[in-house]
């Protein structure tokens, strides 16, 4: 599409169309295991369209996570507390981490996937984890994340801290423990680690 134009209402629809389905597939199967073919007979158009639009199986997953991010980047920086500005940066620390674990929830794999295909390819003396640091949603993620736990625990490592919570959404047990009994159990015990490693609110007696 033209940078320039604004995109054509039929355009729109069938893009909306074809994200929400490889959302909807992305609940129940990996990225790999995921076709243009069954994206576009889940979206109801042809499968040129899907082709013509994201070019292939990548640039779809791409397309996916950068709407999804988008979205709540905005609603983190422009959008009503607890998410948005004018909340507790501890209720924002908690809020951020549960709008992530929906995000993971819905779409699986998909985080880890692009972490290591969407970024370029880093430097030889470059380690695979340093990889998946340079994608552009996990350096929104984590630099809000650190700098809440910043402002919340001056002279804690916010940094590496920030890096353990993101990083336990790649793990394989917990992304199949998110599969199979859904976000609840995954979202308390996040919210118990952030809460552990912020401390007590200030004045508390705890």
């Amino acid at each position: 599409m033209d940078e320039g134009r604004p995109e054509r209402a039929d355009a729109a629809r069938n893009r909306r169309a074809i994200l929400a389905a490889t959302e909807e597939l992305l609940a129940t199967r990996r990225p790999q295991d995921i076709s243009m073919e069954q994206v576009a007979a889940a979206a109801g158009v042809g499968k040129g369209t899907v082709f013509h639009r994201f070019g292939n199986r990548t640039g779809l997953m791409h397309a996916l996570m950068v709407e999804r991010a988008q979205a709540l980047e905005e609603a983190v920086t422009t959008g009503p507390p607890p998410l948005g500005p004018g909340a507790t940066d501890r209720d924002r620390l908690l809020a951020f981490l549960d709008a992530i674990i929906e995000v993971v929830g819905r779409n699986k794999s998909l985080l880890a996937e692009l972490a290591y295909s969407a970024a370029p390819d880093p430097p030889p003396e470059k380690t695979t984890a340093r990889h998946r640091d340079d994608h552009p949603v996990y350096r929104f993620w984590h630099g809000h994340i650190s700098g809440l736990i910043a402002a919340l625990r001056p002279g804690a490592d916010a940094e590496m801290t920030a890096h353990l919570l993101l990083g336990s959404l790649h793990s394989e047990p917990i992304l199949a423990q998110l599969a199979a009994e859904g976000p609840t159990r995954l979202t308390a015990a996040m919210r118990a680690l952030a809460l552990a490693a912020v401390g007590p609110p200030s004045g508390s007696l705890a």
